[in-house]
């Protein structure tokens, strides 16, 4: 073992592992094996690996909201708004655009537009809801 592989098992014994944002002893916002957030944050190829990861469970998660067949008759922009969606509101909340669903296995990409602004979520979300409804309603991006 290298000094870096004993050390490493040194701070995982010390630190423990926590998956969540906690303040730690001294008041610093700290997740994992104790990085600390408040002072190193964190570097952006590990905010896009964050990113990569998050977008692939949006992803499966809007998969599976929509369905199999009617997510594989999507335009690829329309499958990036519903991946958007997904990733902004979590499965729970992206479960209860139920109209939006519905519009979109009839393939009525107005309507699912009208129902994406028609939402609180839209209320919250401002420029990005009017941006991804209006791609949802054209097929292109913008």
């Amino acid at each position: 073992m290298t000094a870096l592989d004993i050390a490493r098992e040194l701070v995982k014994d010390h630190e423990g592992c926590r998956l969540h944002p906690y303040t730690d002893t001294v008041g610093k916002v700290t997740i994992g094996y104790g990085r600390n957030l408040d002072d190193r944050g964190v570097t952006l190829a590990e905010a896009t690996a964050m990113l990569d990861h998050d977008l692939g469970v949006a992803k499966a998660d809007a998969k599976s909201w929509l369905g199999e067949s009617c997510w594989e008759e999507l335009s690829d922009v329309r499958k990036a708004v519903l991946i958007d969606l997904s990733f902004n509101l979590g499965r729970s909340r992206l479960r209860g655009f139920v109209q939006l669903k519905k519009a979109l296995h009839i393939g009525k990409y107005s309507k699912a537009a009208d129902e994406m602004l028609d939402s609180r979520w839209a209320g919250q979300v401002g420029v990005r809801a009017v941006r991804l409804a209006s791609i949802m309603r054209t097929g292109l991006e913008g």
